[in-house]
């Protein structure tokens, strides 16, 4: 079947018993934008809005965030200059009285829970999620989630019309015991279908920093935990803090031999940037100012924090990413570029997704001391075969695209 008639068909069933109703488009409110001191948190929301746009386009959405500050607002009004946001509690009392149906976004967990109760619980009407996992393991800002909250939020999921789950551990969990919501699937991070662009902003970095197109690597090194007593004036987590302390040697290493070794061994250039506000600082302490003065010379250490449009636009003119984050990777696949993924326990499962759209080969798990050594080999690869690593990342978003597809085609029959 092609895709147009596809939609179309699945846009028909979905969409045509609201407006027999009504007479009008039906309206859904997507509840996400989490927190605005992550880009990759950030790139939930316009990943998913971008789907609802592209395969829902009848529907008219409106935004609920947590939070939209920090020129977030302004950046999605930009990309989606008829988004409605929905900002206090009369809009969101008069949103609940006139919207069909709640989505909940992508995220670590079932982050906003409660609205989504209120949501089932004020109006009786229909919600559903869409690409979280179960912090079934430790998580950046929280231990594991005991069993009595995960059962709670399993119960949640349960009478939802679908719950995508965006990796297949998670899945298994949910399945396993024993949620019942009659649509549980494998289901990408929105994030990946993020299309937002400040192309003015990162040529001009770019160009600052003799930087060009398809002739430099991109680099993210993190700490076991978030570090929001830096970005957000949270308290101080002393106990998070001694691990990320004991671990940051072994963890960050191995990517700063991957660095060395490019920019020896290539022609390739490397740019250490930030996902997150407090990587600015971890990527100079742990890379730039341990590195060789002679790689040095060809390694770019940026030391401001952007946002998610200027990333992107940096991140398509490079030859690929790697590093131990995971929303920045799902970005550049989402944009056809090569992205490898290393990961901990701490970060819960979300980073199997990478087994799940065929990327296997490009994850490593720095828990595994096995897999360390092979962390090296696969950025050289890339740095000297970009052709090749392209080609790699093009399957692994091919599988995306399908399964926004067809789980787009479910949210549409609500």
């Amino acid at each position: 079947m092609q895709r147009r008639t596809f939609l179309s068909s699945a846009l028909s069933a979905a969409l045509s018993p609201i407006m027999a109703q009504t007479n009008r488009a039906p309206r859904l409110i997507l509840r996400s934008s989490w927190q605005t001191v992550n880009i990759g948190d950030i790139a939930h929301t316009p990943g998913v809005l971008a789907l609802l746009e592209k395969h829902l386009p009848q529907v008219e959405v409106r935004l609920w965030p947590s939070k939209v500050n920090n020129g977030v607002k302004e950046m999605l009004l930009k990309r989606f200059p008829k988004l409605q946001i929905i900002e206090g509690a009369e809009a969101i009392k008069t949103a609940f009285a006139e919207c069909d149906f709640l989505l909940h976004g992508s995220g670590p967990s079932l982050v906003a829970e409660k609205d989504v109760v209120k949501w089932r619980e004020a109006t009786g009407k229909p919600y559903g999620v869409y690409g979280i996992t179960l912090p079934i393991q430790g998580s950046t800002s929280t231990s594991p989630a005991p069993d009595s909250v995960i059962s709670k939020t399993l119960a949640v999921l349960s009478q939802g019309k679908f719950a995508f789950f965006r990796d297949t551990v998670s899945l298994g969990v949910a399945k396993e015991r024993g949620c019942t919501c009659p649509i549980m699937e494998f289901g990408p991070d929105g994030a990946f279908a993020t299309d937002l662009r400040d192309d003015e902003k990162a040529l001009a970095f770019l160009k600052e920093n003799d930087l060009e197109e398809g002739k430099f690597l991109c680099c993210i090194g993190r700490l076991r935990y978030s570090e929001y007593w830096k970005m957000k004036g949270t308290a101080f987590d002393e106990v998070k803090h001694a691990r990320n302390e004991a671990m940051k040697e072994h963890d960050l290493a191995p990517l700063r031999e991957a660095i060395i070794a490019v920019v020896r061994q290539t022609e390739m250039k490397v740019l250490l940037c930030p996902e997150d506000s407090s990587q600015m600082e971890v990527n100079r302490v742990n890379f730039y100012d341990k590195l060789p003065e002679d790689v040095k010379k060809r390694v770019v250490w940026r030391s401001t924090y952007w946002l998610t449009g200027e990333a992107l636009s940096t991140y398509v003119r490079s030859a690929g990413l790697f590093g131990a984050e995971m929303h920045s990777p799902i970005m550049c696949i989402g944009a056809g570029i090569p992205a490898i993924v290393c990961r901990w326990t701490e970060q819960t499962s979300k980073g199997l997704m990478w087994r799940d759209i065929g990327l296997g080969e490009w994850l490593f798990n720095l828990d595994h001391e096995e897999e360390i050594a092979g962390i090296v080999p696969a950025v050289l690869a890339m740095a000297k075969d970009p052709a090749a690593a392209k080609a790699k990342a093009a399957k692994g978003r091919e599988v995306v695209l399908q399964r926004q597809r067809e789980t787009m085609e479910i949210v549409g029959r609500g």
